[in-house]
């Protein structure tokens, strides 16, 4: 339990940076007026590198090898980013919510299930 716990604090501070640089590509993309859709894409690639290489040095230890992991970490990703693109288009064009906030909204269900993902398959051995 406590190496979960421990496991948990370092994948929410690794979490915090892809986040971080998530948003950042996601709010200059919106600057330069791409579609709210397109800047959450480019902002998701960019910030899987970032949640794969400082979760595989810092959170989670792995003897399965690198490429089988790296496939594993974007197929989770990739699932909770089809949840992400989904709930923030319900959250903008269905519920109203402003596309600047609906991003920091839709981390409340995709980070625990990221983590999740992350522990029990992508990093398992």
């Amino acid at each position: 339990m406590r190496k979960t716990v421990i496991q948990l604090l370092k994948f929410a501070v690794v979490g915090l940076s892809n986040t971080a640089i998530s948003l950042a590509v996601y709010y200059v993309l919106l600057s330069l007026g791409f579609n709210y859709i397109v800047a959450n894409v480019i902002g998701f690639i960019i910030s899987v590198l970032n949640a794969y290489y400082w979760s595989r040095k810092y959170v989670f230890t792995s003897s399965v090898n690198q490429a089988k992991t790296i496939a594993r970490v974007y197929v989770s990703y990739g699932l909770t980013f089809l949840l992400s693109n989904f709930l923030l288009y319900f959250l903008v064009d269905h519920i109203g919510v402003s596309e600047k906030i609906a991003p920091i909204d839709v981390l409340l269900f995709t980070v625990p299930a990221n983590f999740l993902l992350n522990k029990f398959w992508a990093f398992r051995d």
